[in-house]
């Protein structure tokens, strides 16, 4: 494979954002487990486990035309959604250490990309 398809590129965008909004819900989720282990099969937390499944398919699908070495550090744009939507649904702080990791998980991105060509 010399080249990545974007179509690939934004299979794995997909597949990062469904995955993040699987946190969240996974989050959402767990709340009632404080209750005792029998709200374990509450809708937020199986919207989560799904939302986390299902984000492989497309992840899945975009290997079959990518290449491993470019697609598979993309995964790490999770994190970079997932900390925006915790400040949005659950008002958690963003501090300058969670800025500086995502800022080297985005350098990293660019510097795999770049060397890919």
């Amino acid at each position: 494979m010399n080249q990545t398809p974007l179509s690939s590129i934004l299979m794995v965008l997909a597949s990062t954002v469904i995955g993040s909004f699987g946190a969240v819900f996974l989050k959402l989720g767990a709340g009632p487990l404080k209750n005792g282990l029998r709200h374990i099969l509450n809708w937020k937390l199986v919207a989560g486990l799904v939302l986390f499944v299902g984000s492989s398919v497309p992840f899945v699908m975009a290997l079959r035309h990518g290449e491993l070495s470019v697609l598979y550090p993309m995964a790490s744009l999770t994190n970079v959604w997932t900390l925006g939507w915790s400040k949005l649904f659950f008002n958690e702080s963003i501090t300058r250490g969670k800025v500086g990791a995502l800022a080297m998980i985005l350098l990293g991105l660019v510097c795999i990309g770049v060397g890919g060509r």
